[in-house]
């Protein structure tokens, strides 16, 4: 039997550049929760849930949704495409899983409209070699109007002569764009009508104050998970800048965008891989181009949830995990794919970078040597530096310590015991260089491939 939960308002997100896996954790938590709410991004994010070897992929409406009992909320961080939202719901109808009533969302996301769409190829195209990376959906032109204060809402299709007026107005400055900066096709008003207006019923009663609602559930002593999207390395404010996402990853951006105060949050858990990965253009100290970081590629199936893109590979960075760490104020990681590395003969952690042929102080190896051997050390312990130009990161060579890898199959292991004796020291020396606990260690894509060390709920 289960006891009562103390953590009530827990946060799961991303501690790398994305695809961690969040996803799997959420619906495995989800379970004990009565809500899971998004409160960042658009359907730029792609969550792959695997139960009972089925696979769903989600990339706007919350991983919860698997779960009868639970309500699912998109809250007013997050932008909203119509069209990919009907498309979803109408998926999972047809898998058997009715969102009616479990899906609430607020009035004040922003919509994705065709132009932010045609508006964010345009961009990329025209940038050339220089390009940022991004999926294509339009998530950052919709963004730019919500700062600008020009952009549609949800709640704005409920009056549609008023958003008719609205949307006029916004696509003569998108089309102008189009037309005359960028030289390519304009988008008819009837298009984004269609793509926007024409589903207004079918939305409509899904409108709610998820601020409201969230405090209800909160105060009624419900379990409530926040699902984060991308990961803390594409914060706009706090990543690897210009390469980055255009809205706020990190545990800040669950208050701003849902409304639900900083002080409600009782445990916040960062997931991550056993390595590193990213999709798209951007510094990454230690990536591989060679035969480890096609194992890893391989044998992780990395390949993007939303574009099928493949992921490049590389070893743990310490140094960014201590910072993701930081921004986040983790309560402990959920470390994923740790199956990945298993066969490898030796196995690294990047626990500093050299630049211009000197290695800082702050990553020097007697501080590496004095880092404590436990898990339960002070957050960081361990004094560290990081580039904040993503031109100077892209040149830092990583300082990398090798550790003995293991032969034997970890995939599918439930319990602690049973893991190797080498891969049970890399995990425990990420908890020491980090200085977060490690209190799950997902060993598969399914729910029940799981090690929970330390339960969040609890």
């Amino acid at each position: 039997m289960i006891s009562q939960s103390k953590n009530k308002n827990i946060v799961i997100l991303g501690s790398q550049w994305g695809d961690e896996g969040k996803g799997k954790i959420v619906d495995l938590l989800t379970a004990r929760a009565q809500a899971v709410v998004r409160f960042q991004g658009g359907h730029n994010a792609g969550h792959t849930l695997v139960i009972d070897g089925k696979k769903t992929k989600l990339s706007l409406i919350p991983s919860g949704i698997m779960h009868p009992q639970v309500t699912c909320f998109i809250g007013p961080g997050v932008v909203v495409s119509p069209t990919v939202l009907l498309n979803e719901i109408a998926m999972l109808r047809q898998e058997g899983i009715d969102v009616t009533g479990r899906l609430k969302i607020s009035a004040n996301c922003p919509i994705v409209l065709p132009t932010h769409i045609q508006l964010d190829l345009a961009r990329e195209k025209a940038r050339g070699a220089a390009a940022i990376g991004t999926t294509g959906r339009g998530i950052g032109p919709t963004y730019e109007d919500q700062v600008g204060r020009r952009g549609m809402r949800l709640g704005d299709l409920l009056k549609p002569s008023r958003f008719i007026e609205r949307v006029t107005e916004l696509l003569a400055y998108h089309n102008f764009l189009l037309e005359h900066y960028y030289h390519v096709p304009t988008v008819s008003l009837e298009t984004v009508l269609e793509a926007t207006l024409s589903h207004r019923d079918a939305i409509a009663g899904t409108l709610c104050d998820v601020t409201a609602s969230l405090d209800d559930l909160s105060r009624a002593g419900n379990i409530i998970l926040f699902e984060g999207a991308q990961g803390t390395l594409l914060d706009i404010d706090h990543g690897t800048y210009p390469f980055v996402t255009s809205s706020n990853t990190t545990a800040g951006a669950v208050s701003t965008g849902t409304g639900i105060g900083p002080c409600r949050i009782d445990y916040v858990l960062g997931v991550t891989k056993a390595y590193t990965t990213r999709v798209g253009a951007g510094p990454m100290p230690t990536e591989l181009t060679d035969q480890v970081g096609q194992h890893l590629r391989e044998r992780g199936q990395e390949f993007g949830t939303v574009t099928g893109r493949p992921r490049r590979c590389g070893w743990f960075d310490v140094i960014l995990m201590r910072r993701s760490a930081l921004l986040n104020s983790l309560t402990g990681l959920c470390i994923t794919k740790l199956d990945v590395l298993d066969g490898l003969k030796t196995v690294k952690l990047c626990v500093g970078y050299r630049s211009q042929n000197q290695t800082p102080e702050s990553v020097s190896d007697e501080a590496l040597l004095s880092a404590p051997a436990t898990s339960s050390a002070v957050p960081f312990a361990i004094p560290f530096a990081i580039p904040f130009d993503s031109e100077d990161l892209a040149h830092a060579e990583p300082i990398y310590e090798t550790m003995p890898g293991w032969a034997e199959d970890t995939s599918g292991m439930t319990s602690w015991n049973s893991l190797p004796d080498n891969a049970k020291n890399y995990l425990k020396r990420i908890e020491t260089l980090v200085g977060v606990p490690i209190d799950i260690l997902s060993t598969g894509p399914d729910r029940i491939e799981t090690i929970i060390v330390r339960d969040p709920l609890a």
